[in-house]
């Protein structure tokens, strides 16, 4: 689930949730602003994979939360 299979498109894919993630923040925000942001897009669907994308990308070091506030990780 968290990569694209045979049977599991790259969108539906939690790395494919985590780049729409990355793709609508632009600039820092709350967690509940960017789920309000993402909860329309198709592939994101559910709060549960909007969590868990957001885990996926905060284990792999691409987003930081500072003062309860996500930010994009730049490298």
């Amino acid at each position: 689930m968290i990569l694209p299979t045979k049977h599991i498109a790259e969108q539906e894919a939690l790395i494919g949730v985590g780049a729409t993630l990355l793709a609508h923040l632009v600039t820092p925000m709350t967690v509940s602003g960017l789920w309000e942001r993402l909860k329309g897009e198709p592939n994101v669907g559910t709060f549960e994979r909007f969590a868990l994308a957001a885990n996926l990308l905060y284990l792999i070091g691409a987003i930081d939360l500072k003062d309860g506030i996500i930010v994009r990780v730049v490298s």
